[in-house]
C-alpha cells in the first residue's frame, strides 16, 4: 500500500468534456489523522452532475483544474481513527477519483454490507433516493395520473418510471435511441417511450398523452422541458432534478419558452430539489425500495466498467448518453 493512483482534472473544459481534460497520476497513500478514516475506494459513482461541478459552485464547491476529480464512492475503511467505525466497514463518501482518501469521519456515511455491492450506489444510493423523493415528495403522483420522465433510461429515470407504475400511473419515458425506448417498454414496464432523436417530442407527447400530463420529472431541461410544458395539465407538478442538456458544451441559445407564461396560466408547480433535503425520511425510503426490489416490482439497471483509469472515458460516454441505468467504475 504505497501508491495512490489519482485521476486529476488538468484543465477546466470550455466546450465538450474530453478524456484529454484528465490525467492519471500517482501520489502517496494519505495518513488518517485523529477523527479521520483512511478509505480504499471500491466503486465510484458517475453522474451527469460531475460535469456541472466543473462549471462552478453548485450545491458543492467547484472542481478546479489541477485537483483530484471529485466523486462519490462506496469505500472500505482501512484504518479508523474515529469512534463508531472499524476496519472493514463500508461507507459512502466523496473520496474523489483515487484509490485511497483520508477524510473526517463525519464526512462518511456508514453502509450495510450487501450483495451486490453495486446496489448501494444505484437503487439504494443517491440515484434511487433521488428518484423516490423527487417523484413522490415533489411530483406527488396519484393513481391514474400521466407521468412523463426525461433521460428515462438513465440511473434516476429508470427508477422514477417504475415507481410511478407501482403507484398506478400511466408512464411515458423520453430517451435517446430505439434500443433504450424498447428497454423502457419491454423490460421496465413503461406504457410508452419517445425517442427524442427520431421524432419531435411535442408531437409525440400529444399522441402518447392525449389527456395531458400531470407530473413531469425533468432530468434534462432545454427543449424537452419546453415541449413538455406545452402538454401539462392545469395544476400539474414538475420536479426539476437536473439539466443534463446544458452541462456539456456551449450554453443553449435560449431558455425554455413558456416560462413563466404557461406556469401562470396552467397554475403549475415547478420545484427543484436535492436528495439531502429529505435526509429525515431516508430510512422509510430505503425500506420501501428494498421491498419493491425483493418483490420484483422494481428492476435495477446498472452499467459497471472496470478500472480507475477508465473513469474519464466512462464519464464522457455517460454525457453522450451511452449508458443504460446507473454507471459506476469498479476500482481494480
Amino acid at each position: 500500500m504505497t501508491v495512490n493512483r489519482q485521476i486529476l482534472l488538468t484543465e477546466t473544459p470550455q466546450g465538450k468534456l474530453a478524456e484529454s481534460h484528465f490525467k492519471l497520476s500517482e501520489g502517496q497513500v494519505p495518513e488518517a489523522k485523529d477523527g479521520e478514516l483512511l478509505l480504499r475506494t471500491r466503486l465510484i459513482s458517475l453522474d451527469a452532475a460531475n460535469r456541472a461541478w466543473m462549471q462552478g459552485a453548485t450545491y458543492r464547491s467547484a472542481v478546479n483544474a489541477g485537483t483530484v476529480m471529485a466523486g462519490g464512492s462506496v469505500s472500505e475503511v482501512v484504518e479508523a481513527k474515529a469512534p463508531g467505525f472499524a476496519k472493514g466497514d463500508l461507507v459512502f463518501a466523496d473520496t474523489g477519483w483515487q484509490d485511497y482518501a483520508a477524510l473526517p469521519a463525519k464526512a462518511a456515511q456508514k453502509l450495510p454490507k450487501m450483495e451486490p455491492l453495486s446496489h448501494l450506489l444505484s437503487v439504494y444510493g443517491i440515484a434511487g433516493l433521488t428518484a423516490y423523493f423527487g417523484l413522490l415528495e415533489v411530483g406527488k403522483p396519484k393513481a391514474g395520473d400521466t407521468v412523463v420522465v426525461s433521460a428515462a433510461a438513465g440511473s434516476v429515470g429508470t427508477i422514477v418510471g417504475q415507481i410511478a407504475k407501482i403507484k398506478g400511473c400511466h408512464v411515458i419515458g423520453i430517451a435517446g435511441g430505439a434500443a433504450k425506448c424498447k428497454l423502457l417498454t419491454d423490460e421496465l414496464g413503461f406504457d410508452a417511450a419517445i425517442d427524442y432523436k427520431a421524432e419531435p417530442v411535442g408531437k409525440a407527447l400529444r399522441k402518447a398523452a392525449p389527456n395531458g400530463i400531470d407530473v413531469y420529472f425533468d432530468n434534462v431541461g432545454g427543449d424537452i422541458l419546453e415541449a413538455v410544458l406545452f402538454g401539462m395539465n392545469n395544476y400539474g407538478r414538475i420536479a426539476c432534478c437536473g439539466a443534463v442538456s446544458q452541462y456539456d458544451g456551449a450554453a443553449p441559445a435560449h431558455g425554455p419558452r413558456g416560462i413563466p407564461g404557461l406556469v401562470v396560466v396552467k397554475r403549475l408547480t415547478m420545484q427543484g430539489f436535492i436528495v439531502t433535503d429529505y435526509q429525515d425520511k431516508q430510512n422509510q425510503a430505503l425500506a420501501e425500495l428494498q421491498g419493491w426490489v425483493a418483490s420484483g416490482k422494481l428492476k435495477v439497471k446498472e452499467d459497471i466498467m472496470d478500472g480507475l483509469e477508465n473513469t474519464p472515458k466512462a464519464l464522457v460516454g455517460l454525457l453522450a448518453g451511452d449508458n443504460i441505468g446507473k454507471r459506476m467504475i469498479h476500482v481494480s
